[in-house]
């Protein structure tokens, strides 16, 4: 049993130290408060919005789906979010709603933003290129309605400007105005307007911005932000938005615009050619005077015309191919091809509008930086590479179609010759005739998908619809949070004094009082325990004391007594010889000495006190002051004492005892005497023994004040002669291997009759005249004092 937990005694050590956590959690929860009170709250918003799927990846993109040239893709959410949270965008964001110039309302503790409208309009005489790199910093006093003072900082005084003055700057002049609505409450406040670098700017709130999925296969988003202005964080996100819906926009019409023109241009020549067959056609009508020729036969005539169709196919769309390369070929830098221009090699089309995306990523991190950035260079690379694969391509498919028209014209050849019978001037005007339709039909063709791609380009939707706009969900600020923050103070403030305490408790190593002591002496007698006394209390108690002093030293005598009796009854003699020890000088083995000779004394016994601690004497500091008198002296040498006993075979005890009346108690002592240099050697004396026998026989109780028993060895040297050997302990003081010590000794025999007295024992830590006992003298602790 001796290994389980007291419960009570674990929560009593946390208890009696209320007062550290009630402290404790004062100074947290005020600390909270302040933290809550000067903290600038941040308040959410919030934006939902669907990213739309497109029919086809761009506005020109489905004019000849019909040659499955190309299939639309849909739009990846999670590439949508990347894109919408681009830094390019938020450049733009910044730079429309001007986020990087920020005006302050100086405070005491904390400083204001002011936003839409602020009190005060700056207005930049300067390069946008220069405003957006501008990181400065100045102040602004408004003085009157119609002046201010303008400064840089404390290095420069401020100067007196009016409103609508130039005021220059290292980065331009600036012009402030007044904003007439809100002005008037702002006069004698000092703000500080702060300019910050666009790209600075933009890139924290790409960081504090939060955008996700609603779900993995769902196309709704999500947008969030939180800032210190409410109306602020709803302006980002919704200006956000737009700009991601007008670059969308504005993609899809580059690319429809510049297939439009590549149709264009093919309109143009397939005119001339329809021209030059129309004027062929009637040359000759008019030379060979023919109005209408019979058809041929039909079985020819129709393989002839379907052989034709297909060259006169295979035939355009070589020709589309070749103008495709020479565009490639001739290209200087990255310009956004034609898509989607009729060729059925689906890995030119592929690779075409993955080249016109990367152009126009080139183009819009162009704006906000160089050709050297490294991912400029990096996107370089790629549209090198994908060129090379377009040039390759779309001379293999060259190669191919030539072989195609080579072929379809061998077998018009051969149809022909089947109809080489027929009229000559029939035969020449079919072929004129087929070669005006089929021209023709490629005209009105191209004609009709010139107006499909002006239709798309009119008609481009945005990327992204709203379903809610920014908007403030709650009222109340997202952070600090009030309730968390004095919920974890009051823990933190509880948790404090709890780890100081555990962990003073698990590396302490100190006896503190009688409970803990027994739990280290394994059934070794403990007396009792001393209070611990003030500066201003008396070291000696009086006859009839009631102080927790006296009480706690008649619990000792009671307890000494005790031990006495049960020795005396089983026949050991008076068995009144006790030695009083420590572990070290200064645990109070000389006060509990003197203290217990005066308790023991008040009963009417005769009591002996001897001061056997020859090396380091303090008895005599216990017996001198106006309350204490000698009845007598030494008979024989003044100051006689213990050394000169044992030197001098002449003395007996009369002649080096003194007689007391300290308190109105009797008492004799016997002091040390002079230091002998050698102590050891002089307490091997077999006088020592008939000293303590001669006195065991006069008196009721002898008390023998020896050396500390880790020191020296003093005490070891007489220790046979003791009846009782008392162990005084401090509290706060002893460790624990110290009171191992003198039991380890008793185990081996050296000493005997072994107890335990614990000193210098806390009010909060005694068991006696602490949290029981009378206590008549005890002086009670006001509740705001601690320990």
């Amino acid at each position: 049993m001796g290994d389980d937990i007291d419960l009570k005694e674990l929560i009593r050590t946390y208890t009696k130290h209320w007062k550290w956590f009630a402290v404790s959690v004062v100074f947290a929860i005020t600390a909270a408060y302040l933290y809550i009170k000067y903290t600038t709250p941040l308040y959410v918003a919030e934006a939902k919005i669907k990213i739309l799927e497109d029919e086809s990846s761009s506005g020109g993109i489905d004019l000849f789906k019909e040659l499955n040239i190309f299939s639309g893709s849909k739009n990846k959410v999670e590439d949508e979010i990347e894109i919408i949270n681009s830094r390019s965008n938020m450049i733009e964001v910044v730079k429309k709603l001007g986020l990087n110039t920020q005006v302050f309302a100086l405070g005491d503790i904390r400083d204001t933003e002011l936003y839409s409208p602020p009190p005060i309009q700056i207005n930049f005489i300067m390069a946008d290129s220069l405003l957006s790199k501008a990181d400065f910093t100045f102040y602004i006093t408004p003085t009157s309605k119609t002046a201010f003072r303008y400064g840089e900082g404390n290095d420069t005084p401020p100067k007196g400007y009016s409103f609508g003055q130039n005021v220059k700057t290292p980065y331009g002049d600036i012009v402030v105005t007044p904003n007439l609505d809100t002005f008037e409450r702002y006069i004698g406040q000092d703000f500080m307007v702060q300019l910050s670098p666009v790209g600075d700017m933009a890139q924290y709130y790409v960081d504090q911005i939060n955008i996700g999925a609603a779900d993995e296969f769902s196309n709704i988003v999500y947008i969030s932000l939180q800032d210190p202005i409410k109306k602020k964080a709803k302006d980002i996100i919704d200006e956000l938005i737009k700009t991601y819906n007008a670059n969308a926009i504005k993609d899809k019409k580059e690319i429809a615009d510049r297939t439009a023109e590549f149709i264009n241009e093919r309109i143009a020549d397939i005119s001339s050619s329809l021209t030059s067959v129309d004027q062929t056609a009637e040359d000759f009508k008019t030379q060979k005077g023919v109005t209408d020729i019979a058809s041929e036969a039909n079985v020819n005539l129709n393989i002839g015309a379907a052989t034709r169709q297909e060259l006169a196919r295979a035939q355009t769309e070589l020709q589309m191919a070749e103008s495709m390369r020479d565009i490639v070929a001739k290209q200087e830098g990255f310009e956004v091809l034609p898509s989607n221009i009729g060729l059925s090699d689906p890995t030119i089309a592929n690779a075409t509008e993955q080249y016109n995306q990367l152009v126009q990523q080139r183009k819009r991190l162009l704006e906000s930086s160089n050709e050297k950035n490294p991912v400029i260079q990096n996107l370089d690379k790629q549209l090198s590479s994908l060129k090379q694969t377009m040039e390759a391509s779309l001379s293999g498919t060259v190669n191919n179609l030539g072989l195609q028209v080579n072929t379809l014209s061998g077998q018009q050849a051969i149809i022909q010759s089947k109809i080489y019978s027929a009229p000559r001037n029939e035969r020449a005007l079919r072929d004129i005739t087929r070669q005006q339709q089929t021209t023709e039909s490629l005209y009105l063709y191209l004609l009709q998908k010139r107006e499909e791609a002006q239709i798309a380009v009119a008609s481009t939707s945005p990327k992204c619809k709203v379903i809610d706009a920014a908007h403030n969900p709650t009222e109340f600020p997202v952070s600090p949070k009030r309730a968390f923050v004095y919920m974890a103070s009051f823990i933190l403030g509880l948790l404090i004094p709890f780890s100081v305490i555990y962990v003073n408790n698990l590396i302490d190593n100190k006896v503190h009082n009688m409970n803990g002591l027994e739990k280290m002496v394994n059934g070794v007698p403990i007396l009792g325990e001393i209070p611990k006394l003030s500066k201003k209390e008396q070291k000696l108690i009086a006859k009839d004391d009631r102080s927790v002093l006296a009480e706690a030293l008649r619990i000792i005598r009671t307890n000494l007594d005790y031990l006495i009796k049960t020795r005396q009854s089983k026949g050991e003699g008076k068995n009144n010889v006790v030695f009083i020890t420590s572990s070290v000088s200064g645990e109070g083995k000389t006060f509990i000495s003197s203290n217990l000779a005066m308790i023991l004394a008040s009963t009417n016994k005769k009591v002996l006190l001897i001061g056997a601690d020859i090396r380091n004497p303090k008895i005599y500091s216990f017996f001198r002051g106006g309350q204490i008198d000698k009845l007598s002296g030494p008979k024989r040498g003044k100051d006689a004492g213990l050394t000169e006993y044992i030197l001098d075979e002449n003395l007996g005890i009369r002649d080096i005892t003194n007689t007391m009346l300290v308190y109105e108690n009797d008492i004799d002592v016997i002091y040390s005497g002079r230091i002998p240099p050698n102590p050891a050697e002089l307490l091997l004396s077999p006088r020592i023994k008939s000293l303590l026998s001669e006195a065991s026989e006069k008196y009721d109780y002898v008390l023998v004040d020896t050396a500390p028993l880790m020191v020296v060895t003093d005490t070891l040297l007489i220790s046979e002669y003791a009846d009782h050997l008392i162990y005084v302990t401090r509290a706060d003081v002893t460790e624990e291997n110290a009171v191992e010590y003198p039991i380890k000794l008793q185990e081996e025999g050296k000493i005997k009759g072994l107890c335990f007295v614990v000193n210098d024992v806390k009010i909060s830590e005694l068991g006696y005249g602490g949290k029981y006992g009378y206590g008549y003298g005890r002086t009670t602790k006001k509740w705001w004092k601690f320990g």
